[in-house]
Order: structure tokens, then sequence, then C-alpha cells
């Protein structure tokens, strides 16, 4: 695999910013269903930061007691709120509240803030010699052992695996990717958007091993416009899980020609992952 672009790596870097300083000139765009659980959670030999968490709840929740779908995200900062975006928000939750409008489908949306200067190291499961990182698998212990178990004790959730999903982009896309090979019993669906599979060629050997009886549902989607080996990596990518034994009607491609490494993009995909991957 080639090796990225320095926009990038520039973009790895600075979306993973304390965003304060842009705070005082921005309005908050979060949905009234938007909130952040009081309970912050330091992760255990990831790092010091007490990291945020965002929930987002069906506009039904508390009128209903249905349980419902849960969706992990990441990099929360960028997902609901142009306050605290960098250079925009994907809008989860006016999509999926229109979604729900429209369907009468809901979905449970949990949401881990990055650890800033430490985002690489979270995101990423393996070590790169340049730029370091490969605590991504302390990360994902965490949503699986620690966050999961506390979101479905507190909300009306629908635990199992076929219910629960994984959807990040970048370094996000990456570690979204890992999680959801790794532990097929907590997550059936994975959306891996324009995912960082130039971070590390351990990925490939990774794939060999757990792609060959893993049935999660895979969306991969990446950008025409995005750089650096960034679509035939996606490319082969699939072809390397068919080939390990990977169901093929469990996984799809997208690529949008003119799409760039950025959140209005990802903003713009997140609805067509979402509804492949519940079948909405």
């Amino acid at each position: 695999m080639k090796k990225i672009t320095n926009f990038f790596i520039i973009y790895c870097f600075t979306t993973s910013l304390i965003f304060a300083q842009h705070t005082s000139k921005k309005i908050s765009t979060a949905a009234i269903n938007v909130g952040i659980l009081k309970k912050e959670f330091i992760i255990p030999n990831l790092n010091t930061i007490s990291h945020k968490i965002w929930v987002y709840l069906p506009p039904n929740y508390t009128e209903t007691s249905k349980k419902y779908p849960v969706i992990y995200m990441h990099d929360a900062q960028n997902l609901f709120n142009n306050t605290t975006s960098y250079i925009g928000e994907w809008e989860v939750d006016e999509t999926l509240n229109n979604l729900f409008e429209k369907t009468g489908k809901g979905f449970i949306v949990v949401a881990v803030e990055n650890g800033g200067n430490e985002r690489i190291n979270e995101y990423t499961p393996w070590r790169n010699k340049k730029y370091g990182g490969g605590k991504g698998v302390i990360y994902i212990d965490f949503i699986v052992n620690t966050l999961k178990p506390y979101v479905d004790a507190h909300y009306r959730t629908k635990k199992q695996a076929k219910y629960t999903s994984l959807i990040g982009s970048s370094l996000g896309g990456l570690i979204s990717y890992y999680g959801g090979l790794k532990y097929p019993k907590t997550f059936g669906k994975i959306g891996a958007l324009s995912t960082s599979f130039w971070f590390s060629n351990k990925v490939i050997d990774f794939t060999k091993k757990y792609g060959t009886t893993s049935k999660i549902k895979l969306y991969l989607y990446v950008g025409g416009k995005e750089g650096d080996s960034m679509d035939s990596d996606t490319k082969n990518m699939k072809n390397l899980l068919i080939a390990t034994g990977f169901p093929s009607k469990n996984i799809t491609v997208s690529i949008n020609l003119q799409g760039k490494h950025n959140e209005t993009a990802w903003k713009n995909e997140f609805l067509k992952v979402v509804s492949w991957l519940y079948n909405k």
C-alpha cells in the first residue's frame, strides 16, 4: 500500500485538536435529543484523558418502552454540533430524526469524543514507524467491555450483535473495521468510511485471520478525490475479505468520484450507510 499524502496526515492531526477556540463564533446545532453523559470515562492504559460520551436518542424515546438498535461512533465532536466540530458536522442527529419521521424507525447513537492529540493512538491497532499510534486495541476493548455494558444497563437497547453497529471515518474507519472483525459477537454491522488502510500493512494479516469466519455486514466507502491509493486500498480489502471466505453478500463498496476526505462527504454518505446496514 502506498503512503498517504500529507493532506491526510494533516487531517489526522488537526481533527484531533481541542476545538474550544471555535466555540465563540458558532451556534450550537445539536438537536434537543442529543446530550452528553454526566459520567466521563478515563480508559486505563490508554491515556489519562477523561472522555466525554455523546448520546443521541430517538425522538420518541421517552414516550415508549421500546428497545432500539445502537450505533457506536468515534470523533463525537464532529457528529452532532457545529460548535464543537473542526470543519463541519456530520448532522447525524438531523439525519436520523428525518429518517424517524419518514419511517418510524429509531436508533440510539453512542459517540466517544476523541482524545485530542491522542487521537492517532486511540484509533490505530498497530504502530506506524513514522506516525506512532498503536493503542487502538485498548480503545476497542473499552467500548466492548466497559462502554457497551454501561449503555445496555442505562438505556433500552437491543443488545445483540445484529442490532449493534460501529461506524467511523479515516482512522475512525480503521478502528471500526478492526473492531468489527475482532469482535463479531459484539458488532454485527460496520461502517468504515475513507478507511486509513495505509496506516499499517498488518491489516492484511489481520484480515486474513479474522475475515475467514466473520459474518458481519460491512459497508466500505471511499471518495474519488481522497488522494494516493485510497480507492484501490478499499477495493483490495474487499477482494481480500472475499478471498478469505467473507460472504460477498455481506459487503458493499460505495464510491463517490467527487468525494473528498472531510465531514461533508461523510455526512452525505451517513444515511446510505445506516440504510444498507439495517435494511432501511
